[in-house]
């Protein structure tokens, strides 16, 4: 604007100083003065466009910066939030890992349970098998026939038939009975300090005799005869010997068939050792009048059991 000015009044001092200049000169001072003018007019408006614009940027400028202002506040949760989670997931791996570190010692002791236990059932199968090898070593081929002999957990169950044992229908001992019978409380003696419980089993047909009233009463009456046998007769002490009546109720097989019926008319003579004395079993065995290998024994034991 003051450029403007300042050609106007030069123009003018020219026109002052010079009255007697030509019209060419004139009109061409003129048009200059008209150029400076419209030049005047649009620098100030190139001035006032920028002005705008300078402003506009500014506000921009402004929104630009606010904006980033507020990125970098998120970007600054997010990172404290990450490393909150960080934290947390430190503490979850190292607490993790102690869990992990826990649970493999509590595998490993299980499998050294498991391990044991094994090793004792298998210690228990071995003693069970020569346990009822020692108390089979006495028995004849034709006894084993009507004598089962086995060993549950340091129990030993001793099965008797009652055809060998009884007189048909009756709970008198019958004579073939006395060796058999002699021979297991030869067992029974040995072993003095365990307890000796004798059960009657029949089978399902009912009994027809005036002195006895049921099967209960045949059980418990063949039972006791047994009992009073081994007492009166083998000297078994009767403060060991129990008696008791199973009846028809305590079946091993069908009562369907007669085989069946056959298992289930027995008489069991149950030998209950305490523990420490049921590890004894492997070194103390009855005496015989010939002694067997305990190969020829398992051999005998099978071959009467297949037969």
């Amino acid at each position: 604007m003051k450029t403007i000015k300042y050609m106007m009044m030069a123009a003018v001092a020219t026109l002052a100083l010079g009255s007697c200049v030509s019209k060419k000169e004139y009109l061409a001072v003129q048009q200059q003065l008209q150029e400076c003018r419209n030049g005047g007019m649009s620098l100030g408006k190139k001035y006032s466009d920028a002005q705008i614009q300078l402003a506009e940027f500014k506000t921009k400028t402004e929104n630009l910066q606010h904006m980033l202002d507020d990125k970098n506040a998120l970007i600054k949760e997010k990172n404290e939030a990450l490393q909150i989670m960080q934290k947390t997931l430190d503490q979850s791996i190292y607490q993790g890992g102690a869990n992990i570190s826990k649970l493999v010692d509590e595998i490993n002791s299980s499998n050294k349970y498991i391990q044991q236990l094994v090793e004792a059932k298998s210690k228990s199968d071995s003693l069970n098998v020569a346990l009822t090898n020692n108390l089979t070593r006495s028995l004849s081929r034709e006894e084993l026939k009507d004598v089962d002999i086995q060993v549950l957990k340091g129990v030993v169950y001793i099965s008797l038939n009652d055809n060998m044992l009884y007189k048909s229908g009756s709970y008198e001992i019958s004579p073939k009975a006395g060796e058999t019978l002699s021979k297991i409380a030869k067992i029974i003696t040995d072993y003095d300090d365990y307890e000796v419980l004798v059960e009657g089993n029949t089978d399902n047909v009912p009994i027809s005799r005036t002195n006895i009233r049921n099967n209960w009463d045949l059980s418990a009456l063949r039972a006791s005869s047994v009992v009073q046998e081994l007492q009166t007769k083998y000297g078994v002490n009767p403060s060991r010997l129990s008696a008791a009546g199973r009846g028809e109720y305590n079946t091993v097989a069908d009562n369907d068939t007669p085989e069946g019926r056959a298992k289930n008319r027995r008489t069991q003579i149950i030998i209950t050792p305490k523990l420490d004395q049921f590890l004894e079993l492997i070194d103390k065995a009855p005496a015989t009048d010939e002694e067997t290998t305990p190969a020829a024994e398992a051999e005998a034991a099978t071959e009467a059991t297949q037969e």
